[in-house]
């Protein structure tokens, strides 16, 4: 990234804050036809658009899906939809069609909503372990304890306590006995969730001086943009009550729509 300044005199007053009028953000370097590389994350962010207003529409819809874990399933699916379309159209609108200066304030403004939901999906997670460790451990209080009240504090008081939550968790493990098949099953989806979205971050941020720029560029995108798409497929639609009420959904929109033209006739 470099940026463009009005004023070529505005650089020697030590004491003035610089702010550019324009960046101009610059793509990968010296690879031929990535233009089918932007294509490709115009796919994946229409599969996660797709697939996680449904996961939103089918809880919205079906009331045997309003409890308290589903609080937080929805507000994960919310949060990839929008942490994906905070970044998604921006990159396509600048490389596709080789509009790369942005204006001071929307670079801040594109900076603040992809880490502000960036940072809602890391809490999002947290809140999902706590649900999950929750049902290994205490599986007879767990109605007691995870309640629609207690998922929508956690959820609303996510900035304040995401540090605190996370810190917790890792306190907790230590004190956990890790045993039988069945914890393991619980856990999966969850586990390859947290995999998905932490470990390419940790990845290239912890071997940045030996990876290259392309490859730093690459997995970053893709860790944008691939956990939104995987999220519906991986922690939601492998749920077993989702997968019978979207099943009821559709079934019935099927019927509704078969009865229409029989009456009509």
């Amino acid at each position: 990234m470099s940026y463009l300044t009005s004023d070529p005199n505005q650089t020697e007053n030590i004491d003035t804050i610089i702010r550019p009028p324009y960046f101009f953000i610059s793509g990968f370097i010296d690879i031929p036809h990535m233009k089918y590389y932007y294509i490709f994350l115009c796919f994946v962010y229409i599969i996660s658009l797709v697939g996680n207003t449904f996961v939103m529409m089918v809880i919205y819809m079906d009331s045997s899906l309003h409890s308290p874990k589903y609080i937080a399933v929805f507000n994960l699916a919310f949060t990839d939809v929008c942490g994906s379309t905070a970044m998604v159209p921006k990159v396509l609108d600048m490389f596709l069609f080789s509009r790369q200066l942005i204006s001071y304030n929307q670079c801040l403004t594109s900076l603040f909503f992809i880490f502000l939901f960036l940072t809602m999906q890391s809490f999002n997670l947290t809140i999902l372990s706590y649900d999950r460790l929750v049902a290994i451990c205490c599986p007879l209080r767990y109605h007691m304890m995870v309640t629609h009240r207690s998922m929508s504090q956690l959820t609303g008081a996510a900035w304040v306590f995401a540090v605190f939550m996370v810190l917790l968790s890792v306190c907790l493990i230590t004190r956990l006995s890790f045993c039988r098949v069945r914890a393991v099953k619980t856990c999966t989806s969850h586990l390859i969730l947290v995999a998905i979205f932490y470990l390419p971050i940790n990845f290239t941020y912890l071997l940045h001086p030996i990876i290259p720029t392309n490859a730093r560029i690459i997995n970053l995108s893709l860790t944008l943009v691939l956990p939104p798409m995987l999220n519906p497929i991986i922690y939601v639609l492998k749920t077993e009550e989702f997968k019978e009420s979207a099943k009821k959904l559709l079934s019935k929109r099927g019927a509704q729509r078969a009865v229409v033209p029989g009456q009509s006739s």
